[in-house]
């Protein structure tokens, strides 16, 4: 079973008072471009791990998991690989809400390269990116992230070439994290 868990609990300090998952972006909320990606995706279940109940409003189709309140970053990815693996997850696709140029084509490139020991992650040319796909076999070492930690310390921390890379241009890989980067986006 492929699990498809869409980290979107952040808490947009640096975007100013509006939730940037909540943002504008080409028309719709910023969040939904990439859960929309996913929703197409070769996945058998979605997960979202939201902060706020507007936020899971917007997400279709996608079972909505709660952060702890106090914990620190990795706790969403906590709860995300928590019930993945509840649910039996032979692989977990993992995107960022806040990443809406992540196309379908590329998280089916993602899911396609993860194997039984082999992780995979989008790739800029220069660093490893969300989206990234984890065999079964890893999902114990995501549950034993903490802090500000997220899935790409681990996979940095791994051998060379025993994470695929799906090549992806860099702007389609843009995280946006204050208004300047929605409007780059928005522009580019």
């Amino acid at each position: 079973m492929i699990v498809g868990l869409l980290l979107a609990a952040g808490a947009s300090r640096r975007f100013g008072a509006q939730d940037k998952l909540q943002a504008d972006f080409r028309g719709r909320p910023l969040v939904t471009h990439v859960a929309g990606a996913l929703s197409r995706a070769e996945t058998d279940r979605l997960l979202a791990v939201c902060r706020t109940a507007e936020v899971a409003a917007l997400l279709d189709g996608f079972e909505n998991l709660s952060p702890d309140p106090e914990g620190d970053q990795a706790a969403s990815l906590r709860a995300g690989v928590r019930r993945a693996r509840t649910l039996g997850a032979t692989k977990l696709l993992i995107a960022l809400g806040d990443m809406p140029l992540v196309g379908t084509e590329l998280l089916h490139s993602v899911i396609a390269a993860c194997d039984s020991t082999h992780p995979a992650a989008a790739h800029d040319g220069t660093r490893m990116m969300p989206p990234a796909c984890f065999p079964a076999d890893m999902l114990a070492d995501l549950m034993l992230l903490a802090g500000d930690r997220g899935a790409a310390s681990l996979l940095r921390g791994r051998p060379p070439g025993t994470v695929r890379l799906c090549p992806s241009p860099a702007d389609r890989l843009r995280d946006i994290d204050t208004p300047e980067a929605l409007r780059a986006a928005e522009a580019g």
